[in-house]
This record gives structure tokens, C-alpha cells and sequence, in this order.
């Protein structure tokens, strides 16, 4: 088996491989070539460990397991490590960090949403949250096109305008200043009362949202009804917690478009300049298993990480 830390996976993932690789992962999700059952969860006082377990024909089989508390302040609030597994015969061939992948890739499948559905002329960012989500996001983003002006908005001003001075960016002063104007909005932070309102967000604005606090939202109800919606899996996401979005309660999942969708054409995204769209996510393991499989294969490339031979250990 080979170990990789946080440090290796940093190194080897690289986030143009990655965009192109989770737009073949969600195809072939949408294409019903994925086995992913839904993810479960452990609860513990005070957050949760989740299991996600996924095969793809690009990538091959693994599993994630992922703790999430909320209250870390000394840690990150989500943590994970990534198994992968030959998928010829079951043999564990891979331990890699999957903090740093859980990340990226989010931030990444929301950069993809957002190349497939906002404007073309859209030069103006805007995102909600100071945490690692935002920063992520910031580097995802810059990846798909060049912004004239991106925004930074947090609760906390001091931590909002500090990130925004880091990064070269805008420091918007409030969540409505940050969103009025804006051409894409993307909302990354933990909270369960609505941080993106309906009636800042003008015609045309493409919004993203991956903050999840069951069983409130960081979105207005009434700009979800209003939007045109893209998620990773139906499944996934009209699933009851942990697993699906809080957002979506109610609504006709036949309307809801998924990703593999817009990618392969079978279904169309923006269909005018003025509709508002808006990217759900929940995180799928599809994703986790098509950034692993990038990491891998360039460890292998490069001879990085440790090899164990788990038969060989002393008991």
C-alpha cells in the first residue's frame, strides 16, 4: 500500500487535470456507470464520521472517510482520509490524505458548474465565507477565467478584510455589498440562516453554494424556487441528511438538472442571459475518487509516498 501525506497530495494534485477529470467522473455518474450508494454516518456528541464508498471506470474504487465538527477551531472542521482499492481483485493499494482533496475538489466541481453556467461576459466574483472553502474556491475560479473583480465577504469583517488584503482581492464590507453587482456568487460558508438573498442578486447572476448545515441553508428559500438548479446526483441530493440538500425539500427533482448532464449535452444549462442559476452541492465520493486517482497516478509517476506491505507488518 502507498501512504501519502497531506504534503505529497499538495504536490500532486493539479487543479487543471482535476477540473477535466470530475467533468468525466459526473458524466459517467450521470450515465448510471457509477456504483455510489448513498453515505452514511456515525454521530458522535459533537459532529459526525461519514463513509463514502464509490466505483468509477475512470478512476476505480475506493472509499472516504470523513469526520465533520463544526466547532474545530484548532483543526479543520471537515477531516478525511481516502482508501483505494485495486478494483480487479479488492486489494488496498493506496492511503492518502483527504482533507486537502476534499477541498480542492469541491471547490473545483463548483468552478466546473460555474464555466458550464454563468454568463459568458460574467467578470465580477463574489465569494461568501473566509474559511478554507473560500480560499479554495479563490484558486478554483481564477482557473476557469479572468475576473476583473473578485469579493471577498465574511461575518467577521476584520477576518474577511485580512483575507481579502492576503489574496490581492476586494473586500466587500457586508454579505448584500459583496452579492449586489455580482456575476457569479458563490456562498461557502456553515451557516444555517441565509447569507445570499434573493433580492441582491440580480437577473443573469449565477450562484454556488457548498456550505451544508442541516436542516438550515446559507441560501434564501425564495432565490432556490426562483433558480434554474444543477446538482452533482439527484440521488444524492434529495436524500434525507447527512447525505442530501436541505434546499432542495419539496422541490420536483425531475427539474433539477445534474452536472454529468450539462457536461455530455443531454440536458441544457443556462438557457437565457437573464435566468438565475444556481450549483447545489453535497459532495459526492465521485469526486474524491477522481482527484485520488490523479494524486496516484502522479505518485507512481514521480515515486512519492511510502510503501507498506500491510501482509508483512508484525501483529
Amino acid at each position: 500500500m502507498l501512504v501519502l501525506t497531506r504534503a505529497d497530495v499538495e504536490e500532486l494534485l493539479d487543479l487543471d487535470e482535476l477540473v477535466g477529470a470530475l467533468a468525466r467522473a459526473h458524466e459517467e455518474l450521470s450515465s448510471g456507470a457509477v456504483s455510489m450508494p448513498p453515505r452514511i454516518a456515525a454521530l458522535a456528541a459533537d459532529g459526525l464520521l461519514g463513509a463514502m464508498p464509490a466505483y468509477l471506470p475512470s478512476a476505480g474504487l475506493g472509499c472516504k472517510l470523513v469526520s465533520l465538527f463544526p466547532h474545530n477551531t484548532d483543526r479543520p472542521t471537515h477531516q478525511a482520509a481516502i482508501v483505494l482499492f485495486d478494483p480487479a481483485n479488492g486489494s488496498p493499494v493506496a492511503l492518502m490524505d483527504g482533507t486537502y482533496i476534499t477541498a480542492t475538489r469541491t471547490a473545483a466541481t463548483a468552478a466546473l458548474a460555474a464555466r458550464l453556467l454563468a454568463r459568458p461576459d460574467a467578470t465580477v466574483l463574489a465569494i461568501i465565507g473566509t474559511g478554507v472553502q473560500a480560499r479554495s474556491h479563490v484558486r478554483a475560479f481564477s482557473h476557469i477565467r479572468e475576473w476583473a473583480e473578485i469579493r471577498i465577504a465574511g461575518r467577521d469583517p476584520a477576518k474577511a478584510e485580512a483575507l481579502a488584503a492576503e489574496l490581492g482581492l476586494v473586500h466587500a464590507p457586508s454579505f448584500e455589498a459583496a452579492v449586489r453587482g455580482a456575476d457569479v456568487v458563490a456562498a461557502t460558508t456553515h451557516s444555517a440562516e441565509p447569507v445570499v438573498m434573493a433580492e441582491w442578486v440580480a437577473p443573469g447572476t449565477h450562484v454556488s453554494s457548498v456550505g451544508y448545515n442541516a436542516p438550515g441553508s446559507e441560501l434564501d428559500p425564495a432565490l432556490v424556487r426562483a433558480a434554474t438548479i444543477v446538482v452533482e446526483s439527484r440521488e444524492s441530493s434529495f436524500a434525507p441528511p447527512p447525505g442530501g440538500a436541505p434546499e432542495l425539500a419539496g422541490l420536483d427533482r425531475v427539474l433539477v438538472s445534474e452536472l454529468g448532464e450539462l457536461v455530455s449535452g443531454d440536458r441544457r444549462g443556462r438557457a437565457t442571459p437573464i435566468e438565475i442559476t444556481l450549483y447545489k452541492s453535497v459532495g459526492v465520493a465521485a469526486q474524491d475518487l477522481a482527484a485520488a486517482a490523479l494524486v496516484l497516478t502522479a505518485a507512481r509517476a514521480r515515486n512519492v509516498g511510502l510503501e507498506f506491505d500491510l501482509e508483512e507488518i508484525p501483529a
